[in-house]
């Protein structure tokens, strides 16, 4: 923050480019709301928005403790953002394990807002704190603001008939309208979500309302800070810019994809973090196309959307690794019949259990070869919260027109972060609606399309289309049950070259950065971000990178065998421990090295920086 700011005569504030600002507390405070509210606002005042959630694995920790602390990070700026920032400008905690958890993040000089109220007795002893450290000058390299946020927001809501409990649950929009004051960030949007949501519960509305209103004021009023930052109207204001999460993006691209194909959406699901919101919000539309079957297990979910896609529909699941792990005998069925069908896996962190609320890379070659026999299928993944949109508008394209189910590999970076962006309307056209199979004459289940090797959608019960079909190996052409080695021999190659094609979907490679360097970075999924930014930094170093961002990793883009042999330098980065790498070595014989992250965490641009030059041997 500090190295963007410049003097406003006008304002007379500081003019911010960009701000960093995290919000932390007890799981119980709101905090994801209140970061969401305010990266609403941004949004709608004109910034570009950026947010990176920080959720506690346990329902429910133990109140006060380290364990479950959530946070939201809001980077908000004029310019466009990749990521939701490395390091933190302002900090917003309500009790001292949020401080404890977060401090580090914090820049040197940088404003941290607490609630005084909490730091004290118990809540200390939690947090692991043997003195206050409001009071024992540990924070002296930082500007801190001690706020009594709970006896404020309690005084704000006299007269209105709550409980404790539920006025101190308001406090988190005390703080969020201390922010909005601090940065010049309108209310009005989180006053209208406020009347929307609390239209039923008047005095929780009331209390909501007063407590943001009294944030602002308290800055307004009580001196305590020397200046307020402008980030003023950065680009045109659009009525629909929204902030969506990933999942709520994904959401938006299958309801777009099913109408745009004419087809019903049917989601067989069953509830897994961190993918249970596209559940739950396909469950809340109200399109008469969308049916949504909350299944007993996650294989019963998978079966139900193959045989939703067997008549007709738009069959899609949505599941995280485990799951994944559970649905891959129903995966093959799809594959052996050849049905479309769409399985969204929200990676997170593994094996087992593992790190339920943090991110990983992990399950690329499970969703390549976590299936027995020969089982090729189309592998996608998004780069952005913006792209979860794109890709499951692309991966119904590719299952439609290609019979085949295709797996969209999203994370936990990409379903909870969210981004600024204006959503689209579903554009239906004749040439994108589905055609099934209606002509009986010289019928077969498993005729292929000499161009695309699909072979054609018969709905069931259509009269001299009937077809029998199962998880046996089929005939060529007849479709019927056959154990003849060379029929098998043939289908297996079929249906490896049918999925191969696939590769003439994929728009050409395009390198980022400078092509002429001597390093090639090559990364897919959420590393897009921080490679991007990271290609900034490293052109301001004047340090010569390209770079790569793979949506497709199955089947493999076809010019990429064309561009890696121009590099000397080839870095893979995910988060895992090489899984693209192995495929790129063995695939193109090249010698790539893997830069691998596995902490739960997103790669940050100066991890890349610092790869990128202890690579090629350049200073840092």
């Amino acid at each position: 923050m500090k190295d963007t700011v410049k003097q406003n005569v006008v304002n007379e504030t500081p003019q911010l480019d960009e701000v960093t600002i995290k919000f932390a507390g007890d799981s119980g405070d709101g905090i994801q709301l209140a970061g969401y509210q305010l990266a609403r606002s941004a949004a709608m005042q004109g910034s570009y928005v950026k947010t990176r959630p920080d959720f506690p694995a346990e329902i429910r920790a133990p109140v006060g403790t380290l364990a479950g602390v959530s946070g939201l990070q809001v980077r908000t700026g004029k310019n466009r953002l990749y990521t939701a920032g490395e390091q933190l400008d302002v900090l917003v905690v309500l009790n001292p394990a949020a401080l404890k958890v977060n401090r580090d993040e914090l820049v040197e000089n940088g404003i941290l807002i607490a609630n005084s109220d909490t730091f004290k007795g118990a809540n200390l002893k939690k947090a692991g704190y043997e003195n206050n450290p409001l009071e024992d000058g540990s924070l002296a390299g930082y500007r801190v603001f001690a706020t009594r946020i709970t006896t404020l927001t309690r005084g704000a809501l006299k007269g209105l008939p709550l409980s404790r409990k539920e006025a101190d649950r308001c406090k988190n929009f005390f703080a969020l309208g201390l922010i909005c004051w601090l940065f010049h960030r309108p209310l009005e949007p989180v006053q209208q979500w406020i009347e929307q949501k609390f239209a039923k519960a008047s005095d929780l509305q009331q209390a909501n309302l007063r407590a943001l209103e009294s944030g602002w004021n308290y800055g307004e009023t009580s001196q305590s800070f020397a200046t307020t930052y402008n980030m003023g109207l950065q680009k045109p204001t659009s009525d629909d810019a929204e902030p969506l999460t990933g999942n709520a993006a994904t959401v938006l691209g299958l309801r777009h994809a099913a109408k745009s194909a004419g087809l019903r959406l049917f989601m067989g699901g069953y509830p897994i973090t961190p993918a249970t919101e596209i559940l739950q919000q396909l469950k809340a539309c109200t399109d008469e196309d969308v049916v949504v079957f909350q299944a007993e297990d996650e294989m019963a979910a998978v079966g139900a959307a193959i045989g939703a896609s067997f008549a007709g529909a738009l069959g899609v699941t949505a599941t995280s690794g485990p799951g994944l792990a559970l649905k891959g005998e129903f995966i093959n069925l799809a594959v052996m019949t050849e049905l479309p069908l769409i399985v969204i896996n929200v990676q997170r962190g593994g094996p087992s259990t593992g790190l339920p609320t943090k991110t990983e890379q992990g399950d690329l070659l499970q969703a390549l070869y976590g299936r027995n026999g020969e089982s090729p299928l189309v592998v996608l993944a998004p780069q952005s919260p913006r792209d979860c949109y794109d890709i499951v508008r692309e991966a119904a394209h590719i299952a439609i027109k290609y019979m085949t189910p295709v797996i969209v590999l999203s994370d936990l970076t990409l379903d909870s972060g969210t981004e600024s962006w204006s959503l689209p309307e579903a554009q239906a056209s004749a040439a994108e609606r589905t055609l099934f199979a209606a002509e009986p004459d010289g019928f077969q289940p498993y005729a292929r399309d000499p161009q695309t090797l699909a072979r054609p959608w018969a709905i069931p019960g259509t009269p001299g289309l009937e077809h029998i079909l199962g998880g046996l190996e089929k005939t060529d052409g007849a479709g019927t049950v056959s154990y003849d080695p060379a029929n098998h021999e043939k289908m297996v190659h079929l249906r490896a070259e049918k999925i191969a094609g696939v590769a003439r979907e994929i728009a050409p490679l395009q390198l980022l950065g400078d092509a002429n360097g001597d390093t090639l970075i090559i990364g897919w999924g959420s590393t897009y971000g921080p490679i991007m930014e990271a290609l900034q930094i490293l052109e301001q170093r004047n340090i010569s990178v390209a770079a790569l961002c793979l949506r497709c990793l199955n089947p493999l883009p076809g010019d990429l065998s064309e561009l890696l042999p121009a590099f000397q330098h080839i870095l893979v980065l995910e988060n895992n421990l090489g899984q693209l790498c192995r495929l790129l070595r063995a695939e193109y014989l090249v010698d790539a090295r893997t830069v691998g992250k596995v902490t739960g965490l997103a790669f940050k641009a100066s991890e890349i920086v610092d790869a990128v030059t202890a690579s090629a041997g350049v200073p840092a």
